[in-house]
């Protein structure tokens, strides 16, 4: 059976935890298979329970599913054992959780160093979250991390945190005036967080290889979304690991070869967080207006999302770099009331027309977006089931975003619940 890959084809929260809720019922197992806590997905349950989650997969809200945090993952403990806790309190089973064992730990020293550096580098700032997710990715690449399975043998972790502190404590104290951090404290709180998950440790891309060979189906979930992929996204202004499709195969363990379906997820506008170009960004009351009615606050820090008009040239784009067979679009319902409704088509960069993604830095921050506009819809659309009850005008604008991305639009959220999606075509 094939493994399927949802990636968000904005700049993040694009609703993939609505999808991956959606698609829970036809798979066994779902998989995040890159970023850290620093990205969020909420799901909204038919009796109106609503989740936030932050590193455990969406999967775990449907009986049956095991879900695993994969190796491209990187995972700060106590925010893990803190998810955990609150997921058990309202009664979610958590049983069904695996942690692979090759995942990076994000340590105390790499929040404290995210955190002074951001405050250091003022206006020039990237705009991360402050949790120690670049730095963990750092160490990682730099091949001095911290893996889950060090863990479970105190003497290699007690030697790779002396071996880091030596080197971030004297960042810490002399570079930041900030204190540095003891081995034995660090060792000793991340030893003891360890303890609370170690049944959960597993060689995960040997299991979802044999789960693969028994005919059962894998959903690989990403988090963030294709414009902040460190290697194809609006670089510097971007996350630490790669939510493209690529990444599914080097997060999880699973081939390219055995993924069949690419879902991309794309919000009816636009949205982004944090620092860095935003052609269509709306800087005005409509801007305001889009970020009241769709709820357009950070999952997971609370911050206002910037808001825009939807923009083409970067579906196609998502599309392109994806290999994405469909497309699901969410928050359409956002846009009732609206009398006309823009749509970015292509930019105008230095005088010349494109609709591709433009090539360089520079060229991005100067684009200029160029619409077209379509005619709203006053009605109420949330009760929607099917794309025939649609207005005629919430079908014209799906048809030409659906046209425009050049990859078919198979699924329409409606709404937030579970229930709120029209089906237009079966992708899984």
């Amino acid at each position: 059976m094939p493994a399927i890959v949802l990636v968000g084809a904005q700049w993040g929260d694009e609703g993939k935890g609505k999808a991956t809720d959606l698609l829970a019922d036809r798979v066994r197992w779902v998989v995040r298979y890159q970023g850290g806590n620093n990205a969020g997905h909420t799901v909204v349950l038919p009796d109106g329970q609503d989740y936030a989650l932050h590193l455990i997969p969406s999967g775990i809200l449907t009986p049956g599913i095991t879900n695993v945090i994969g190796n491209g993952v990187v995972i700060d403990p106590g925010v893990l054992l803190d998810e955990l806790s609150g997921l058990e309190e309202r009664g979610v089973d958590t049983d069904r959780l695996l942690i692979s064992a090759d995942a990076h730990l994000i340590m105390p020293y790499h929040v404290a160093i995210d955190k002074v550096t951001e405050r250091y580098l003022g206006a020039k700032r990237i705009g991360t979250t402050g949790r120690g997710i670049g730095p963990c990715y750092q160490d990682k690449i730099a091949r001095v991390g911290v893996r889950v399975q060090d863990l479970l043998d105190e003497k290699i972790l007690r030697q790779k945190v002396e071996a880091a502190l030596e080197f971030k404590n004297q960042v810490l104290v002399k570079v930041y005036n900030r204190k540095g951090l003891d081995v034995d404290e660090v060792t000793d709180t991340v030893l003891e967080q360890g303890e609370r998950f170690a049944h959960r440790i597993a060689d995960t891309r040997l299991e979802l290889n044999r789960a693969l060979e028994r005919g059962e189906t894998v959903l690989l979930e990403g988090s963030q979304g294709t414009l902040l992929d460190v290697d194809h996204g609006t670089y510097p202004f971007v996350t630490s690991s790669n939510p493209t499709s690529g990444g599914a195969s080097a997060g999880s363990g699973i081939g390219p070869g055995r993924i069949s379906t690419v879902l991309g997820i794309v919000k009816a506008y636009t949205t982004r967080v944090g620092s860095g170009p935003f052609p269509t960004e709306l800087l005005d009351e409509s801007g305001e207006d889009l970020r009241k009615s769709g709820g357009e606050f950070g999952v997971t820090t609370g911050r206002s999302r910037r808001t825009g008009w939807f923009d083409a040239v970067i579906g196609r784009y998502a599309a392109r770099v994806n290999g994405i067979t469909d497309y699901f679009l969410t928050k359409l319902d956002v846009l009732s009331g609206l009398e006309r409704i823009p749509v970015c088509v292509a930019y105008e960069v230095d005088g010349f027309r494109t609709e591709d993604m433009p090539m360089t830095q520079t060229e991005v921050h100067h684009a200029v977006p160029i619409y077209e506009e379509l005619p709203g819809w006053a009605e109420d659309i949330s009760g929607c089931r099917s794309f025939a009850d649609l207005p005629a005008n919430a079908r014209a604008y799906v048809e030409r975003l659906e046209e425009l991305m050049g990859a078919r639009i198979s699924a329409i959220g409606v709404g937030p619940g579970r229930e709120q999606t029209i089906v237009r075509h079966e992708f899984a």
